[in-house]
């Protein structure tokens, strides 16, 4: 099979890379492991999305920053649900959307692939293998973007990452995240605080395990309440024996939530569990070590790269790799930072481009960076540096950047 790019991973960040590239003309592949789109949102269960954009100071508007196919897939996704707000969506309907997407703008979708080999030939990768239902498949391909969320493809091909934190290389707490229907919502809301305090003190006495310093919850409809408050810690996201083990443990840490919530709410009186997440969320593993790694310090100093591909301003919001405890370092009214092109060059290969929340990153700046809208908006900006270097016999080094500038805000980005 021969193709002009490859797209290893169908989260957001890699429906963004295809159609972005597709659009552009590319016969593009898009691989992903399980069978639909959207990767943390369909697999992961996550929600909501996290804030996309900024208040002015002058007049408390919104300032959107990341748009694009970003703003697209929420436009389409208002079909299915009109007048839903920005950072709700269900994700049922984001499935579709992102299988519309995919087949209108004409990319070769397969579902069920696993990337397990790369092929290369000095600078260039020449195909991945591909294995699949009863079968295995090597996709050549002129270009290659990694959106694995674990760096995947970069790891095969043998490109520097680093895994996890300095120091001791652990990586942000896995979560597997949970829906609750039948919840008195109102009732819950008042006794809330009451059973923060409540479980706090569970955890003292070891009748919680869970080493998270509360309940993480969200509303996520009438009576439904959606959580992502399970934390696994000290387990490696790119071991499989380590994520069989946190998989077992989130549900167990499910079941333990459950009990106590049943036990000491009324709320929960006629609730039932009725949906886990079918992968546990991973928020940090393996991140690109990269042309140019993103640091904190860029991120708090609103550094404005000539070579911005993405925006961004969601907190620095690092969920304590080892325990409890989780910190924040928040952005002011209409503070915000960009992304260059160059934090997703490996210096390995010149036809890779990495995207997505296993970019070149610092853990610091990566807890920043690695929400869904933000990586959406990178995957974008892959895919159209892809097609922009295909198109004018470049690589991803020596393309124009200004010319993927001006591809991404002719097709409605912001930089």
């Amino acid at each position: 099979m021969k193709y002009n790019l490859v797209v290893a991973g169908g989260g957001l960040t890699g429906v963004a890379a295809a159609v972005s590239a597709a659009r552009e003309g590319l016969k593009v592949l898009l691989v992903e492991k399980s069978g639909c789109l959207g990767g943390a949102i369909s697999n992961c269960l996550i929600y909501p999305f996290m804030p996309f954009y900024t208040r002015m100071p002058e007049d408390g508007s919104k300032k959107y920053l990341s748009q694009g196919i970003f703003k697209e897939i929420k436009q389409r996704h208002e079909k299915y649900m009109p007048g839903c707000e920005d950072k709700e969506f269900n994700s049922e309907y984001i499935k579709l959307v992102l299988d519309e997407m995919a087949e209108q703008a004409g990319v070769d979708v397969l579902f069920h692939g696993v990337v397990y080999g790369v092929k290369t030939d000095g600078r260039q990768i020449t195909a991945v293998e591909i294995t699949s239902k009863s079968r295995n498949i090597t996709a050549e391909a002129d270009f290659f973007v990694d959106a694995t969320g674990d760096g995947e493809l970069f790891y095969l091909a043998g490109c520097d990452f680093q895994l996890g934190r300095d120091g001791d290389g652990f990586c942000q707490p896995m979560t597997t995240c949970f829906r609750i229907s039948g919840v008195d919502v109102e009732l819950f809301g008042k006794e809330k605080p009451r059973l923060q305090q409540l479980y706090k003190e569970k955890q003292v006495s070891g009748e919680i395990t869970n080493p998270r310093e509360n309940i993480l919850v969200f509303r996520f409809s009438n009576d439904v309440l959606h959580f992502n408050t399970t934390r696994i810690v000290k387990l490696n996201p790119t071991d499989p024996f380590d994520v069989s083990r946190a998989e077992t443990l989130a549900r167990r840490q499910i079941y333990e939530i459950i009990c106590f919530l049943k036990e000491n709410s009324k709320a929960f009186d006629n609730s039932t569990l009725i949906s886990v997440a079918v992968d546990i969320g991973v928020r940090e593993s393996r991140k690109l070590k990269g042309v140019h790694v993103l640091t904190a310090e860029e991120l708090i100093a609103c550094t404005r790269f000539e070579d911005s591909v993405a925006l961004g301003n969601y907190d620095i919001d690092i969920h304590s790799p080892t325990g409890t405890g989780t910190s924040h370092r928040y952005f002011a009214d209409g503070e915000y930072y960009t992304i260059p092109h160059r934090s997703l060059l490996p210096k390995e290969y010149d036809n890779l481009l990495v995207a997505g929340r296993c970019l070149s990153a610092t853990h610091e700046a990566q807890a920043s960076v690695r929400i869904m809208p933000i990586c959406c908006c990178l995957g974008e900006a892959a895919g159209t540096a892809a097609a922009t270097a295909f198109n004018s016999g470049k690589n991803a080094h020596t393309v124009d950047v200004k010319a993927v500038q001006a591809k991404l805000i002719q097709n409605g980005a912001v930089l």
